[in-house]
């Protein structure tokens, strides 16, 4: 067990580790970042940053010896460096040697009886012609490393688009289209001895390849289809021995849950656990890699919905306190292009004439 007063090292600076070292900071935890990033957000609340290459070995083993355990805020650290700090690290690097590979993530999946969106994987022009003949399209080019948010992905509509696509210099996997009704997550956090909790699983709802919103209660698909995807998800936590919070998206389908991606780490769809739920994701990040117990879980408004702030939208994001069932946070990013994730606002919800103050 890591008490309070302990170190916590945070690896990467945007806003899910500015919003975990928060969390750390309210139960009494130090805070060290590391990340390349000269003006990263995070060091706008943590106790100290670290700015150094993510290959620097030297600066990454000075910043692990002065912290008792260290965690990811994204999963594109690069893996082999972290060996050096394995012991220190929470999840184990294993965890981002799967999810940081779109081919060897769903081969893992498929190993464990996880159902994902068919795939082919695609290395030159003839692997894709011979992945859309087995597809089918309309169908999705994706850069097995490295996209998030829409980047790093093609929509293919027709054969002869495949064969006109300039096709990026990098592996590459193909995934045929699924028929759904909705999208959720299952997000889990787990302690060292294999204990685990869930959240309840939001409706999660993308605009232009980025997540606009997340939604509790969600559909009633997500209900029937959530105890099969918790199940997955276990397996998938305990094959890794994962410690922390940890995510698996899904489409919702009329043949069950089919898996979409993994992170080993806390998520946007989890953001509204903040208010919305008793313990939230980023408080049981740092009670699950300090080994302390895990918070209770449950959903503490009868609707909460979590609304991304994207982009210019952040300069008038604070007209939504108006709501006083509104919760606003903002990121502290000085620019606002297009497509930025600036923040989001929380909106819990009671029945009318209900009174929860």
């Amino acid at each position: 067990m890591i008490e309070p007063g302990g170190t916590i090292g945070i690896l990467g600076g945007g806003q899910l580790g500015r919003m975990l070292a928060i969390s750390a900071a309210q139960m009494g935890y130090h805070v060290i970042a590391f990340a390349p990033e000269d003006d990263a957000v995070i060091a706008q609340v943590c106790d100290e940053y670290v700015s150094a290459a993510w290959h620097d070995a030297a600066a990454l083993k000075a910043f692990a010896d002065r912290c008792d355990v260290v965690t990811l805020e994204f999963e594109n650290v690069p893996a082999a460096p972290l060996d050096a700090i394995a012991d220190k690290l929470a999840p184990h690097p294993r965890a981002l040697a799967i999810a940081q590979d779109r081919l060897a993530e769903k081969r893992f999946v498929t190993d464990l009886g996880g159902t994902p969106a068919p795939f082919h994987s695609v290395d030159s022009r003839e692997d894709l012609l011979a992945g859309i003949a087995a597809l089918g399209t309309p169908a999705i080019l994706k850069t097995r490393r490295d996209g998030y948010d829409g980047k790093g992905q093609w929509r293919i509509g027709s054969l002869e688009e495949a064969e006109a696509l300039d096709l990026p210099d990098a592996p590459c996997i193909l995934e045929g289209f699924v028929q759904f009704e909705c999208e959720f997550s299952v997000i889990l956090a787990r302690r060292a001895d294999g204990l685990i909790a869930f959240w309840e699983s939001s409706e999660n709802g993308h605009e232009d390849g980025i997540l606009a919103r997340s939604t509790l209660p969600g559909r009633a698909i997500i209900g029937e289809q959530v105890a099969e995807a918790r199940k997955l998800a276990r397996a998938v936590a305990d094959k890794l021995d994962y410690v922390g919070v940890l995510t698996l998206e899904f489409f919702a389908s009329e043949s069950g849950p089919i898996f979409n991606e993994m992170a080993p780490r806390t998520h946007n769809s989890g953001h509204w656990t903040i208010e919305g739920a008793a313990t939230s994701q980023f408080e049981n990040q740092v009670r699950a890699i300090c080994n302390l117990p895990l918070g209770d879980t449950r959903r503490v408004a009868p609707r909460v919905v979590m609304e991304n702030v994207i982009g210019p939208a952040a300069a008038t994001a604070h007209e939504a306190l108006r709501d006083p069932g509104a919760h606003l946070h903002l990121y502290g990013k000085i620019e606002a292009p297009e497509g930025r994730k600036m923040g989001h606002i929380t909106r819990l919800a009671w029945p009318e004439g209900d009174s929860n103050s």
